[in-house]
């Protein structure tokens, strides 16, 4: 399954993971962690960097699930003006999980995917001869 980092109190800059896409995660709480970007992104991005997180710093498996815990707004480990919350318990988090498949409109809390899709919005790392 999946191990939970478990953190009291909010994260410093100096916690916080960076993924491939430049966007920060932080750890909220042992349920919780949310995606800062680095500015404007797409939707993908911050799949791509929740994914990522999941799996490096969580030790969540490819078919693990990754949730939408709260939808965009302001950061609370960074007090930055747009971040998005996510969890791979969502019973912890106090959400219910949206019905897979199906086209879902932005970003919405219950919404899922596998970490293996998640990191499939990230972008190709250049390689450098």
């Amino acid at each position: 399954m999946f191990g939970v980092l478990a953190v009291a109190g909010f994260a410093t800059q100096a916690d916080a993971f960076t993924a491939r896409n430049g966007a920060r995660v932080n750890q909220v709480n042992s349920a919780l962690f949310e995606v800062i970007p680095s500015g404007r992104v797409r939707n993908g991005d911050y799949w791509c960097a929740a994914g990522e997180f999941a799996r490096r710093a969580l030790g969540a498996g490819w078919t693990d699930r990754v949730y939408i815990a709260r939808e965009r707004g302001q950061s609370v480990t960074t007090q930055r003006r747009t971040a998005l919350q996510f969890t791979l318990n969502p019973g912890a988090a106090g959400i219910t999980p949206l019905p897979t498949g199906g086209f879902k409109s932005g970003l919405p809390v219950g919404d899922s995917m596998s970490i293996q899709q998640a990191e499939g919005y990230c972008e190709p790392v250049p390689i450098t001869f």
